[in-house]
């Protein structure tokens, strides 16, 4: 009904606004306004009229009224009017519609009506809830403690089935420990029962439990008779490591560690008898790896080749050292005193397999010493290596080894000791310590540390000898008696070939581990040897011989020491230094010998002023005579300094180059006579008899030829 008085009102509205809208000023408008006056106008005020305009200006309705110049009160009258008639149409609507509205309120009364039975239903369903929510609470708080006691009787259950299990001797476990043998099965029982013996000695609270008193005499039963058992069965397998020629590796891998829970059975629950246990044992493997040591030993030292004695030193005279000493040996073997020549092998196949003595016996094979060193060692490493790792694998216990092995140290240490106090072979020594540390160094990839101790030991005790033995060597050059040694005979001296070869091999086997103090020691041998090879030297007539014998002997010593360090060492570069300086000597020796006169004119008149005034001024009459002497002859003469070269030297290849210096030198004396006598005056003169510088060139180079 409200719509229907709304759109009539509107209607109404647009009667009096058929004309068309126009926008304009209403301030403008507003100011030509004429308003009659009225009775009633004088109560009324126009305060706040401006304001109400400004508020209306933008309706469209005051607008249009106010565009058509309408009066306002004309205008008043004919809304109010529209009005009234809108309110009686809108009467007339609600009088026909009076039926539906009193139809409408009977509906909406019964809507009431049910919705308050609806309220009641509701509000004891809410009560209902409620009493059924408390219960549900309580029901909850039940089942909470319930849940509670379940959980407190399966704990309880569970504690106490482990505990019957743990205290409870089953039938089947006392029959396998009393008669069954030691097997796997057995093992496994044996770990059911340590597990009851432990839990009955460690929980506190099963030492006052009732049911205590009635198992614990029958496990302790069970454990004697365990321990007895397991007892004579150790034993037995560990006597079978005394028969001969058992494989002790093989016993201990393939038998022994399969037992190994027998001896931590014993170790937990027996311990007397498993100090028995490992007390046999340690006696039985002393005793059998004593004696597989002592026997190889012995089988070895059948294959030892000496090398050296107490003779054999750098500056004994050879003829000293006794024929009768020596007449079993074969001669290749004496080159092995000094020279280290394939012995050096030894070093390359430090992890080879340890000899077979019997194999080596059968085909008649000798070694150094040295060879046999690695072989022993080698063994000693390998069972050391095996039986170390069983002991802490078997016994859970390194201390064993120590003791096992007291007896193999004993054993090695006295061969040891008699072989080396008897040992002069400074190679072999020297060898044997590169040996020792290769063996740390295997050992130490192993990580195997049982014989740090030993090893470091006898690497100690190999030093001493070694220095002892290098010192011998050294008072030998020292001492030495020069008129025994002394050979009429320039080539390379047999006491220098020994020292460079000693030399040599000493720093080849050095070069790996630069030792300074054997380097020390050898500048020391180096120095005797010079003092040596000079009193040598000194016992030939003449210079020339001399000079000859030094060089052959630098010769000599460099190419040795060039093999063992191609680099150059500090020796290596003294005696070079030496080589050089006595070259020097030698070529003017050779020179003055066929050329004399030359050689004398040139270093004392060639630098003289020919044309100068003086009395003792050089003239033709004084150079002629050497012109022509030189050549008449300077061929012959160079063709005997070849061959006094080629006979003088036991090296051909430092002969000729000695030649090659000697014959540049004299190109050098001739081309500054030459040059002297083209400053002559009448020098001219003597062309015709000069040699050309070509054909001296010429000679030089036939000679680099053969060369």
């Amino acid at each position: 009904m409200a719509n229907v008085a709304t759109n009539k009102v509107g209607r109404a509205y647009g009667e009096t606004n058929d004309a068309q809208k126009n926008v304009f000023d209403l301030g403008a408008f507003v100011g030509d306004l004429t308003v009659e006056e009225d009775a009633s106008s004088d109560d009324m005020s126009l305060e706040g009229l401006q304001q109400e305009l400004e508020e209306c200006k933008n309706d469209d309705v005051v607008a249009n009224i106010l565009s058509k110049g309408t009066k306002l009160r004309e205008y008043t009258k004919g809304v109010e009017n529209n009005l009234r008639q809108v309110e009686l149409d809108s009467i007339q609507d609600y009088i026909k519609e009076s039926d539906n509205l009193v139809s409408l309120h009977d509906q909406i009364h019964e809507c009431d009506s049910i919705l308050s039975q609806m309220e009641t239903l509701l509000s004891g369903f809410q009560s209902e809830i409620g009493s059924i929510s408390s219960d549900i609470k309580i029901l909850q708080e039940k089942s909470m403690d319930m849940g509670l006691k379940l959980k407190n009787r399966k704990v309880a259950e569970s504690k106490l089935a482990k505990f019957v299990e743990d205290i409870i001797v089953p039938p089947r476990m006392v029959d396998i420990i009393v008669d069954g043998e030691v097997n796997d099965e057995y093992m496994r029982t044996l770990e059911i029962l340590s597990k009851k013996l432990k839990f009955v000695d460690v929980d506190p609270m099963v030492k006052a439990s009732k049911a205590l008193k009635d198992v614990q005499p029958e496990l302790e039963k069970l454990r004697q008779k365990a321990v007895s058992k397991l007892f004579d069965f150790i034993v037995q397998k560990l006597y079978a490591l005394r028969k001969p020629k058992t494989n002790i590796q093989i016993l201990q891998q393939n038998v022994l560690l399969k037992y190994k829970y027998v001896v931590s059975f014993l170790k937990e629950h027996g311990n007397e008898v498993y100090t028995e246990v490992r007390g046999a044992y340690m006696d039985t493997m002393n005793k059998v790896l004593s004696a597989h040591f002592r026997a190889y030993i012995l089988a070895l030292e059948k294959l030892q080749l000496d090398i050296a004695t107490s003779s054999d030193l750098i500056g004994v005279e050879t003829r000293s050292s006794g024929l009768f000493l020596r007449g079993r040996e074969p001669l290749k073997n004496r080159s092995a005193v000094f020279a280290l020549g394939e012995r050096i092998k030894i070093l390359k196949e430090i992890d080879e397999p340890a000899l077979i003595p019997h194999i080596a016996e059968a085909s008649s094979s000798k070694y150094p010493y040295e060879v046999l060193f690695r072989s022993l060692h080698k063994l000693l490493m390998d069972t050391a290596t095996s039986e170390y790792n069983f002991c802490d694998d078997f016994f859970a216990e390194e201390s064993i080894f120590y003791e096992i092995f007291a007896g193999p140290f004993a054993v090695i240490d006295e061969h040891f000791n008699s072989i080396l106090p008897n040992c002069y072979d400074a190679i072999g020594l020297m060898l044997m310590i590169g040996i020792i540390r290769q063996h740390q160094l295997i050992m130490s990839r192993r990580r195997i540390p049982c014989l740090d101790l030993y090893l470091d030991k006898v690497n100690i005790s190999l030093w001493p000898r070694f220095k002892m033995v290098f010192d011998m060597h050294l008072n030998s050059l020292r001492n030495a008696n020069v008129r025994t040694l002394w050979e009429d005979d320039v080539h390379p001296h047999y006491v220098m070939r020994r020292y460079a070869e000693f030399t040599a091999s000493l720093i080849r086997l050095n070069v790996e581990y630069g030792d300074g103090q054997l380097e020390l020691n050898l500048e020391r041998l180096r120095m005797a040897v010079d003092d040596l090879l000079m009193k040598l030297a000194k016992m030939f007539p003449k210079t020339k011989l001399q000079i000859v014998f030094l060089i052959n002997n630098y010769d000599m010593t460099i190419s040795v020491l060039k093999e063992a360090a191609p680099e150059g060492g500090k020796i290596q570069m003294h005696f070079e230094e030496l080589l050089k300086s006595n070259t020097t000597l030698f070529v003017e020796e050779l020179l003055l010998e066929h050329f004399s006169d030359i050689i004398k004119f040139v270093k004392t008149r060639a630098s003289e002023d020919p044309s100068s005034s003086s009395e003792k001024a050089i003239t033709v009459a004084e150079v002629e005579p050497l012109v022509k002497d030189f050549a008449s002859r300077w061929k012959a003469a160079i063709e005997v300094m070849h061959k006094d070269v080629i006979t003088s030297f036991s090296s051909l290849l430092c002969g000729m180059e000695i030649l090659r210096a000697a014959l540049t030198q004299l190109l050098l004396y001739y081309t500054r006579l030459s040059d002297c006598i083209k400053r002559i005056v009448g020098g001219s003169a003597l062309n015709k008899d000069l040699v050309s510088i070509s054909s001296i060139m010429y000679e030089i180079r036939k000679y680099s030829r053969t060369f």
